[in-house]
């Protein structure tokens, strides 16, 4: 153990040894050491592949030891002699063991009441065993089919909801759900509860040039995408309409959806920004696109009136 020990160790203590030089040999330059040199690199590499070499040696070594010694004081031949078998009797009380999980589970007889199993009548000799299906199983299928008739009756021949109707009862769940979200979140902005605001179109100035400019134009007069300046519109030209576009998008018509970009509050501001727009008439704008939007009242839009007097 303890050659063996010092054979483990010796490449680690052999590596110090070989770099202890190196790291006490001083230096009057600015440049710092950086180990091993190459001739150093290659003196450790022989040593390793020498410590390897030894290693293999001493493992010959030791697997000729052991021939010479069964060659020169061989070992008495033993011949295998197989186990008496069992009597009938001890085999039995060895077999009588509680049944396992499996067995319960399947309800499973032992392999000595096979006799008492046996159906009297049978085919071409051949007889079959009464194994009754578990119990556990008859009641699920059994309970299935009562199951299966109870759908019937309450879906298909009583006034049960149907598909339809459950989908219409989720989605104004879902509605609810939403608005009660609305009520109480940070930010109350969505499609059906935006107004107008001034005080947003400043921030809604910032988006606009960061995101929208490339389709729209700096001054809204359109590039790829429709002017935001005229009365027409291709989707509405309400703020809730504006709101809902910019929201979901067109991707029909490439205008991508914002939903997962901007957050609601950055929505009604940029939303904002572009009904600003209305009535500025910047140069080279594109013709109108759309059906003319008029407002119902004062309070649905934001003019550039409206921000001058601001």
């Amino acid at each position: 153990m303890k050659k063996f020990s010092l054979f483990l160790f010796s490449p680690i203590l052999s590596f110090k040894v070989l770099a202890a030089p190196a790291e006490a040999v001083p230096t009057d330059s600015a440049t710092p050491t950086i180990g091993l040199s190459t001739s150093e690199l290659l003196v450790l590499a022989a040593f390793l592949l020498a410590l390897v070499a030894l290693f293999a040696t001493v493992v010959m070594l030791k697997a000729l030891k052991v021939i010479v010694n069964e060659r020169l004081h061989p070992k008495p031949f033993i011949k295998y002699e197989a186990p008496k078998p069992l009597d009938y009797e001890t085999w039995q009380q060895q077999k009588k063991q509680k049944p396992n999980i499996w067995s319960k589970l399947l309800s499973l007889k032992p392999i000595e009441e096979e006799e008492a199993l046996v159906i009297p009548h049978a085919y071409d000799g051949i007889h079959e065993l009464n194994n009754p299906v578990p119990r556990w199983f008859n009641v699920l299928f059994y309970g299935t089919m009562i199951f299966a008739a109870c759908y019937l009756y309450y879906y298909h021949i009583s006034d049960g909801p149907g598909q339809d109707e459950e989908y219409v009862a989720e989605m104004d769940k879902a509605a609810a759900n939403k608005k009660a979200f609305l009520a109480t979140a940070a930010e109350k902005f969505d499609e059906n509860s935006i107004k107008p605001d001034p005080s947003l179109i400043a921030k809604g100035k910032t988006i606009f040039m960061a995101n929208c400019i490339a389709c729209h134009g700096e001054h809204g007069q359109g590039i790829v995408g429709p002017s935001l300046t005229d009365e027409f519109w291709l989707h509405g030209g309400s703020i809730n309409d504006v709101f809902k576009t910019v929201k979901y998008g067109v991707p029909a018509k490439g205008m991508a959806s914002w939903e997962k970009t901007l957050s609601a509050k950055n929505i009604a501001e940029v939303v904002n920004f572009i009904m600003s727009l209305q009535g500025t008439r910047p140069a080279n704008a594109k013709a109108p696109q759309g059906e003319k939007y008029e407002p119902k009242s004062a309070k649905d839009t934001v003019t550039h009136e409206s921000i001058t007097k601001k």
